[in-house]
């Protein structure tokens, strides 16, 4: 059994007993990993703490990783992005626990992917340190496509509709999967922005709902198991 030393991101934790907790982590250096942590749950001092593994914690973990398909284990841990406000907001934790609802699904990769660590990694840390962030999980999630591979192709886009089962532009329709008229130009907004740019991007909170329910649509086209989030109306209600 190795021991490795990498960044991970904490994307949940499911109650293993009485006292301890099944955490899966998306690590810099091995992709998705699970670990068993024993007694966690369990009142004591020293050892690691439950506040470590909070949704989308950033940390720097000793860890010992198992080839057999069984869960690994931490041996330590530390902060490696200590958030400054994450925790504290009402909406940015809404936020947060959403986008690592969402992760869960759609983060499936046990191989390295540093292009993708870096991508959380930094929009983590940008909505920390930004106060207007009410668009922030809507670009979020459709630029965590380009990593996932089915990031929306831009040539072509004199076209007034977009199908989303093609990930492209198209002619405008009435078939299933073709966003048109008002529902495609709130949509085209963030197409080809970055985090910067969020802020001049402007949507009433009707249009914002509309928008994430086509960005999980398109999503759930193009990820096997995906599962609409079950914090998606929580999220909601703190928009409205």
């Amino acid at each position: 059994m190795a021991l490795i030393t990498t960044k991970a991101i904490v994307l949940s934790t499911l109650k293993y007993s009485d006292t301890s907790l099944i955490v899966k982590c998306f690590t810099e250096d091995q992709g998705l990993k699970s670990y068993l942590i024993r007694g966690i749950l369990k009142a004591k001092k020293g050892g690691l703490k439950i506040a470590y593994f909070q949704p989308l914690t950033q940390l720097i973990i000793v860890a010992s990783h198992s080839n057999k398909g069984t869960l690994n284990s931490i041996k330590e841990v530390q902060v490696s992005n200590p958030y400054k406000t994450i925790y504290r907001d009402i909406v940015k934790q809404s936020v947060v626990l959403f986008l690592s609802e969402v992760l869960t699904y759609a983060i499936k990769e046990e191989e390295k992917n540093r292009a993708l660590f870096e991508y959380l990694e930094t929009g983590l840390v940008w909505l920390d340190l930004h106060e207007k962030i009410a668009n922030f999980h809507l670009l979020f999630l459709l630029n965590l496509t380009r990593f996932l591979g089915f990031y929306p192709d831009l040539s072509e886009q004199n076209k007034m509709g977009f199908d989303l089962l093609e990930g492209r532009f198209a002619e405008a329709s009435a078939q299933k999967n073709n966003i048109h008229g008002n529902n495609f130009y709130q949509f085209k907004k963030l197409l080809g922005i970055n985090f910067d740019a969020i802020e001049n991007v402007s949507f009433s909170k009707q249009e914002r709902q509309v928008v994430l329910k086509i960005i999980i649509q398109y999503f759930e086209l193009h990820l096997d198991g995906f599962r609409k989030p079950k914090s998606l109306q929580i999220l909601e209600t703190v928009f409205s």
